[in-house]
C-alpha cells in the first residue's frame, strides 16, 4: 500500500481497508486489494501449474481443505455411520478436521507474511496480533475454529462419555467452532466485497467467498441441530446434523478446488475502478 501514492480513495468494512485506489504521478490508476495481495504477492509468480505444485503453499492449502471437506462429507454420508460404527465415524471426522487445521495454519501465515513488514528478528514468529487487518482476523478466527473442531471430534471418539459430558466435550466446541467458522467467512466475504454485500459473478474470489460462507451457515445449522440433550443423551435431530454437515462439506469443497485456478489466474490485468466492484 505503501507504493501508492497521489490522489484516490479507500474502501472497506467497518474499520478495514480492503481495497485502495490511487492515481500515480503518470496518471496510471494503481488498485491494492486484501485478498489480491496476499494471494498473489508483488513480485512473486505462482509455481507450478494449476492443479499440480508441490511447492505452493496456495496449492497446500488447497488440496488440505478439499481432503478434510471429503473427509467430513464421508462421515456425513447417511449409512456410513451404521456400516463402521459410532466410533469410527467420529474418527472420520476427527482426521478431517486435522487436515482443516493443517489448511487454517496455511491460510493464517499466509495472511500473516502478506502483512507489513517485520524486523528480521520477528518475521520467525509464527503468531503476530494485527487487529487492524481485516485478512489477518479472518484468517485467525477460522484457525481457532479448526482447533475447536479437533477438540469436538476427537472427543467424540470416545466411548465412556457421559450425556452431560457429550454435551460439554463435544457439542460446545461443535458450536463454537462452527461459530468460528461463520464469523471467519463473513470477514472473507466483506474483504471480496469491499461492503456488506457485493455482485462479482466473473471473479474467482468472489465464488470461492460465497461458497465457504454457504458451507459455514450448513455447519451452523448442523450444530444446533446437533445439540445434545444433558438428560437424554440424545441429538437433538440427527438427521439434520449430518445434512448439514454434508451440504456444507460440499460448498467447502467447492470452493476449495476454486482456490487452484484463483492461484494461478492472471492478476495483471487493469481492475476497474467503478462502484460496480463493490
Amino acid at each position: 500500500m505503501s507504493s501508492l501514492n497521489g490522489a484516490g480513495r479507500d474502501g472497506g468494512v467497518g474499520p478495514f481497508a480492503t481495497f485502495v485506489t490511487r492515481i500515480r504521478p503518470d496518471g496510471e490508476v494503481a488498485r491494492w486489494e486484501s485478498r489480491r495481495h496476499r494471494k498473489h504477492p508483488p513480485g512473486t509468480r505462482a509455481a507450478g501449474s494449476t492443479w499440480w505444485a508441490p511447492r505452493s503453499r496456495g496449492w497446500w492449502i488447497a488440496i488440505l481443505f478439499a481432503a478434510g471437506s471429503l473427509v467430513f462429507a464421508l462421515g456425513a454420508v447417511p449409512g456410513y455411520v451404521s456400516a463402521v460404527g459410532a466410533r469410527w465415524d467420529a474418527v472420520t471426522f476427527f482426521a478431517g478436521s486435522l487436515f482443516f487445521t493443517a489448511a487454517g495454519f496455511l491460510t493464517y501465515r499466509e495472511a500473516v507474511d502478506a502483512g507489513p513488514q517485520a524486523p528480521a528478528a520477528a518475521r520467525r514468529r509464527f503468531f503476530v496480533f494485527q487487529p487492524h487487518r481485516i485478512d489477518w482476523w479472518a484468517t485467525a478466527v477460522q484457525l481457532a475454529g479448526t482447533l475447536f473442531f479437533n477438540v469436538s471430534t476427537g472427543d467424540a471418539a470416545r466411548v465412556d462419555l457421559t450425556a452431560q459430558a457429550a454435551n460439554q466435550h463435544v457439542w460446545r466446541p461443535d458450536a463454537f467452532g462452527s461459530v468460528c467458522f461463520l464469523v471467519a467467512s463473513a470477514l472473507a466475504w466483506f474483504e471480496v466485497c469491499h461492503g456488506w454485500t457485493g455482485w462479482r459473478p466473473r471473479s474467482l474470489s468472489w465464488w470461492i467467498t460465497l461458497l465457504n460462507l454457504i458451507g459455514s451457515v450448513a455447519f451452523g445449522v448442523s450444530a444446533v441441530a446437533g445439540y445434545i440433550s444433558p438428560a437424554t443423551g440424545q441429538l437433538r435431530n440427527a438427521e439434520r446434523t449430518n445434512l448439514g454437515t454434508l451440504i456444507g462439506a460440499v460448498f467447502f469443497f467447492a470452493g476449495s478446488l476454486l482456490l487452484l485456478p484463483e492461484r494461478t489466474e492472471e492478476v495483471s490485468a487493469p481492475v476497474p475502478t467503478s462502484g460496480s466492484q463493490r
